[in-house]
C-alpha cells in the first residue's frame, strides 16, 4: 500500500507538487491518531459540552470549510495545513454519524450500509470521470475535491461501523478496537504482498478501517468504567492525542528533510 497509484504513463499534473503526504507507516500512525483525536473530540463538544449533535456538526463542519480552503489554497504538501483537515474530516464524521444513527433514528446498520454505499459511489464516479483512483499524488483540482469527499464519507462510515461493532454486535469497544485492528493487518498484508493491484482500493479500504478502529480506540479511553472505558476527561484526552500527533508530523517532516537533503548531495 506504499506504491503510488497510477493508470496513465503521462499526467498533465506530472510536473506538480503533490499536496499530500507519502503513505507510509507514519501516515498510519498519525492517521490512527487523527481519527482518535476526531472520535474524542466530537464527543467532548457534543456530549461533554451538551451541544448536541446537530449544533456540533454544523460548528465542526464551518472548521472543515475553513481548514479545506486552505488546503485546496496551498500549492504542495504542508503538514499541518493536511492534518488539520484530517482533523477536521474525523469530527465532523463523528457527529454526523451519531447525528444519522441516534437523532435521525436510522441506526448502526442502516447508516453504516448507506455510506458503504456512498463511499463506493464516490470512487467509482473519481474512477469514471478522471480514469484513476489516485491517494498518493493528488495534484490536480479533480482528484483532490474526490479525495476529501472520500475522507469525509469514509470518515463518517468508520464511526458507524465502530458504533455498531462495540454497541449492537455487542463486541465492546476494547475488543472491536481488536477486531478492526485484525482488519487492517489483513488490507496491509494484501498490500505488501500485491503492492500494485489494487492499490487504491487497498489504501481506501485501509482509510475506512482506520476510523472504526480509532473510535473504539476513543471511546475506550472515554467511556465509563461500567461501559468498558478508562473515563478519562475526553478534552484533555483530546489534547493529549493531538500533541503526540503534532510531534509525530514533526519528526516525520524532519526525517523527509534530511532525506531529501541526503539525495540533492549524495557526497556530502
Amino acid at each position: 500500500m506504499t506504491q503510488p497509484a497510477r493508470y496513465f504513463d503521462a499526467r498533465d499534473d506530472d510536473a506538480l507538487p503533490s499536496k499530500v503526504p507519502q503513505v507510509t507507516a507514519w501516515f498510519w500512525a498519525v492517521k490512527i491518531l487523527a481519527t482518535t483525536a476526531g472520535e474524542t473530540g466530537g464527543d467532548a463538544l457534543s456530549m461533554t459540552l451538551n451541544l448536541g449533535y446537530a449544533v456540533a456538526t454544523l460548528v465542526f463542519l464551518a472548521f472543515f470549510v475553513v481548514t479545506l480552503a486552505l488546503q485546496v489554497r496551498a500549492s504542495r504538501y504542508h503538514p499541518l495545513t493536511y492534518w488539520t483537515v484530517v482533523v477536521a474530516t474525523t469530527t465532523v464524521g463523528t457527529t454526523t454519524s451519531d447525528f444519522i444513527d441516534r437523532t435521525l433514528g436510522l441506526g448502526y446498520v442502516t447508516s453504516s450500509a448507506l455510506l458503504l454505499a456512498g463511499v463506493i459511489a464516490v470512487l467509482v464516479v473519481w474512477r469514471l470521470v478522471t480514469g484513476r483512483i489516485e491517494y498518493e499524488r493528488i495534484a490536480d483540482r479533480r482528484d483532490e475535491v474526490f479525495y476529501w469527499v472520500a475522507i469525509v464519507v469514509a470518515n463518517t462510515l468508520g464511526t458507524a461501523l465502530g458504533d455498531f461493532v462495540a454497541s449492537s454486535a455487542g463486541f465492546g469497544f476494547e475488543v472491536g478496537a481488536l477486531v478492526f485492528a485484525s482488519l487492517l493487518s489483513i488490507v496491509a498484508a494484501i498490500g505488501w504482498i500485491a503492492p500494485r493491484t489494487w492499490a487504491g482500493v487497498l489504501f481506501w479500504s485501509a482509510y475506512v478501517l482506520t476510523r472504526p478502529l480509532g473510535a473504539t480506540l476513543g471511546d475506550t479511553l472515554t467511556k465509563p468504567y461500567e461501559d468498558g472505558g478508562f473515563a478519562l476527561d475526553r478534552i484533555s484526552a483530546t489534547l493529549t492525542i493531538v500533541a503526540v500527533m503534532a510531534a509525530l508530523v514533526v519528526v516525520q517532516r524532519r526525517r523527509e528533510r534530511r532525506t531529501q537533503r541526503a539525495a540533492a548531495c549524495p557526497d556530502a
